[in-house]
């Protein structure tokens, strides 16, 4: 019996034009008509979306902590009739982002106290993080950074170019340079070859990662033309961000396909959202969807401790679930890292399901993912002389 395989194009959909009618394929598919079309005020949103109360408060505030903007294609996947949409909480404010709960922080990460000089964040010996622009295409709510972008926050992000190239001029422990933001990829073409083209000629950086969104909030974005010029200085990496599997549309998966064939391998990171994505069904979802478009599933996040999310955090112990149910389920590829970034800045600390049921000199009891136990000795027991000649 024959059976086919199931299409490449399933759970793929465009969302074109949606709330944007009459606008011709060459408007909607210009990441500058995208960007000069984004959704920014509370009229915007009312035109098209059934608002409630604690969104629209949240709207007005917005102003005074992190800017709201959406690009069309990102709001054309919002629910309008649904406060609870996974999208829409994602992106719309909401009054609840103005309570602060204990333990959260303006800066979770300790970014500000490791930055030996504006911009440049070095916490970990061998590699560094490059914030480059203080700008999003879409701003999201549960923002790490939510302090420095958007220009809303309590502090500006300041940045000395030409002392941070200085610094890792001198810096021979760097050997891996992560260029974020903000999103590095609204910079230009022009911009941003030259910051990798000043990467490139320090001889001890091997690699360069970007870390964007944009390839899911505005895969316009990703020209033939931004894939050949960042293909000149591979070795290069990508990390994106997807959240929930309704994210990854037709054109996000075409985006993801050029940067693939250019030969930049695809990593994606995850933040663990209540409502959103805090179910093994879902989570599974967009695992799957985005091992189509040749992208690693690389961190599932706890939430940061970033003041006004607690709406947004779920517990770690939903996490752990999630991974479990995944562990044995489907393939590894397709199992991220469920990981903590320390609060205050102790760098990620992964956390996993307990596989170990017991340890000592002579062996490792452990259990799989359906519950069994097996036992494996420890080499020192099976290669001691002593034990073997009985003394």
């Amino acid at each position: 019996m024959h059976i086919s395989a199931p299409s490449p194009d399933a759970g793929f959909i465009s969302y074109t034009p949606g709330y944007w009618p009459g606008h011709d394929n060459t408007q909607w598919d210009s990441y500058r008509w995208q960007l000069k079309n984004r959704v920014t005020t509370l009229t915007d949103l009312e035109k098209h979306l059934n608002l409630c109360d604690e969104e629209r408060s949240g709207v007005l505030l917005s102003g005074s902590k992190l800017a709201m903007a959406i690009t069309p294609h990102f709001f054309n996947l919002i629910d309008p009739d649904n406060p609870d949409c996974p999208i829409r909480r994602q992106v719309i404010p909401r009054i609840e982002e103005t309570l602060d709960t204990p333990g959260e922080m303006l800066d979770p990460c300790g970014e500000d106290s490791h930055m030996p000089v504006p911009g440049l964040v070095h916490r970990y010996p061998d590699r560094v993080l490059f914030l480059i622009t203080d700008r999003c295409a879409a701003y999201c709510r549960y923002c790490t950074r939510s302090r420095v972008v958007s220009g809303a926050g309590e502090q500006e992000l300041d940045i000395d170019f030409e002392e941070a190239f200085s610094y890792l001029e001198r810096t021979h422990s760097v050997r891996d340079v992560l260029l974020s933001g903000g999103d590095p990829l609204l910079l230009s073409d022009a911009r941003l070859e030259n910051i990798l083209s000043r990467l490139r000629k320090i001889p001890h950086i091997e690699f360069i990662r970007i870390g964007s969104r944009i390839p899911i909030f505005l895969p316009q974005r990703i020209t033939p033309e931004l894939c050949t010029m960042l293909s000149k200085y591979h070795p290069l990496w990508m990390s994106i961000h997807a959240n929930h599997p309704r994210e990854i549309t037709t054109e996000v998966r075409e985006a993801l396909e050029r940067l693939a064939n250019c030969g930049i391998p695809m990593g994606n990171q995850s933040v663990l959202l209540r409502g959103i994505n805090d179910n093994a069904e879902t989570m599974r979802t967009l695992l799957h969807k985005l091992l189509i478009c040749r992208v690693r599933p690389y961190y599932l996040y706890q939430c940061d401790l970033i003041k006004g999310s607690s709406h947004l955090r779920t517990s770690l112990s939903k996490g752990l679930e999630i991974i479990e149910s995944l562990r044995g389920h489907t393939t590894g590829y397709a199992i991220p890292q469920l990981v903590i970034d320390a609060p205050g800045g102790g760098g990620k600390v992964p956390i996993g399901p307990e596989y170990v049921v017991k340890r000592d000199e002579t062996q490792i009891v452990i259990r799989n993912y359906e519950g069994k136990k097996f036992v494996y000795p420890e080499p020192s027991a099976l290669l001691n002389p002593s034990a073997l000649l009985g003394d």
